[in-house]
């Protein structure tokens, strides 16, 4: 990856014994001493605590684990980790899945951007381009694509992909705020972390999002043992609808009082 700046990347893990590559992450953490892993084992029952004690053991200088008593889901595995690393004098702080859909060295790219473009985020989108491999479930690929479009029009932003597990973060007093209070969602958190920002900034969400970056991954790919099961498609539904209630109703007053965030004029 080359030089970066100083960065924690946080995984989020619940039962992912089979799906860890402790190799492709040791050999990430070889390539630069500024890079840093915080696995969060989100309650796993199976083998993940073990081979997460291995990864420590390995490279504890780099690598840093979270255990949380039960199973609490992504949305709050990501911000136990957002939480753990602002302890820590990181310049920036992101997430990634365990499976390695996105690959590590993308880590160095994202890093990259942010120093050079001044932006805020960097969000990986799964875009399928000629020359780019994005192996991704046909069916996925166009609900995905309708939900896109939808979260898009209840962000007031223009984004392709807001569901990608590979997000990186310049550690500002704003992401603090954003990851301060437990999300009202959980499957889509994504979106409903999106949204806090112009709320956390107090302003547009167009101009919140002018120093945000979407980045056309070269290479994707679904990963077997996916926990993603159809019922979760009708979760998401339901869940778009408590986001459009907290975000678009009279609620969204209630919603940044939630936050702690100075109401709009």
């Amino acid at each position: 990856m080359g030089f970066m700046r100083k960065t924690r990347i946080i995984i989020p893990c619940y039962n992912e014994a089979t799906r860890l590559n402790p190799k492709a992450f040791l050999d990430a953490l070889d390539n630069t001493s500024d890079l840093s892993l915080l696995f969060v084992n989100d309650g796993s029952t199976d083998g993940t605590p073990q081979i997460l004690a291995s990864l420590k053991a390995e490279n504890p200088a780099q690598v840093e684990i979270v255990n949380l008593e039960k199973n609490s889901g992504k949305a709050e595995a990501v911000r136990q980790g957002m939480l753990t690393s602002f302890l820590g004098a990181y310049d920036y702080i992101g997430y990634w899945d365990a499976d390695l859909a996105t690959p590590l060295d993308v880590i160095g790219e994202f890093s990259r951007l942010l120093d050079s473009s001044g932006a805020e985020i960097v969000i990986g989108s799964r875009v399928r381009l000629l020359g780019r491999r994005i192996e991704r479930n046909a069916l996925r690929h166009y609900f995905g694509r309708v939900f896109a479009t939808c979260a898009s029009i209840l962000l007031d932003i223009s984004i392709y992909d807001t569901q990608c597990g590979a997000k990186m973060f310049r550690n500002s007093e704003a992401l603090r705020h954003v990851f301060g209070k437990p999300f009202k969602v959980a499957w889509t958190f994504d979106v409903e972390m999106l949204a806090r920002f112009p709320i956390v900034m107090n302003v547009s969400p167009p101009e919140a999002s002018s120093r945000w970056v979407e980045v056309p991954l070269l290479q994707w790919a679904d990963v077997k043992g996916s926990k993603l099961k159809w019922r979760d498609f009708f979760t998401a539904a339901l869940e778009f609808c408590t986001l459009f209630y907290y975000l678009r109703t009279p609620a969204c007053k209630t919603y940044e009082r939630y936050l702690g965030t100075p109401e709009r004029a």
